[in-house]
C-alpha cells in the first residue's frame, strides 16, 4: 500500500464497506434508488482507494472512472467485468439521483449491491 496515502486509502475502503452496508439496509427498507446510489459510491470509494495507491487523486467522478479503466482494467490489474460493473453502477446512480419519473427496481438495487461487493473485493485483493 502506498504509505503516502495509507490513511486516505484505508478511509476510502471503510467508506466503501459502509456504503455497501447502507445499500443493503436501504434495499431492505424499500429505498431502491438510494440503495443503488450507495452501491455506486461503494465502488467509487474503492476506486479512489486503488488510484490513491498509485499516487493518483481525482476531483471528478468521470476522472476516477476513466483512470480505473486506463490504469486498472486495460492493464489487467482488475478484471474487465469490474470495469463493466463500475460503468453500470454509475449509470444506475444517475437514474437513482436524477431520474424524476424513472426509478431503480428492487432487482437492480440487489444486483447493484452484488456488483459493488465484487468491485470492493477485487480492489481489496489488488491492494493486499
Amino acid at each position: 500500500m502506498n504509505s503516502l496515502y495509507s490513511i486516505e486509502i484505508a478511509a476510502n475502503l471503510e467508506r466503501a464497506r459502509q456504503s455497501v452496508q447502507a445499500a443493503m439496509q436501504l434495499t431492505a427498507s424499500g429505498y431502491f434508488d438510494f440503495a443503488a446510489a450507495r452501491a455506486y459510491y461503494a465502488a467509487f470509494y474503492a476506486s479512489t482507494a486503488a488510484l490513491l495507491n498509485d499516487g493518483l487523486d481525482f476531483g471528478k467522478h468521470s476522472g476516477v472512472i476513466a483512470a480505473v479503466h486506463q490504469r486498472l482494467i486495460k492493464t489487467g490489474r482488475l478484471d474487465i467485468a469490474r470495469g463493466k460493473d463500475l460503468n453500470w453502477l454509475f449509470e444506475l446512480r444517475n437514474i437513482a439521483d436524477y431520474g424524476v419519473t424513472v426509478h431503480v427496481s428492487q432487482q437492480d438495487a440487489e444486483l447493484a449491491i452484488q456488483a459493488a461487493e465484487s468491485f470492493l473485493q477485487a480492489v481489496q485483493t489488488l491492494l493486499s
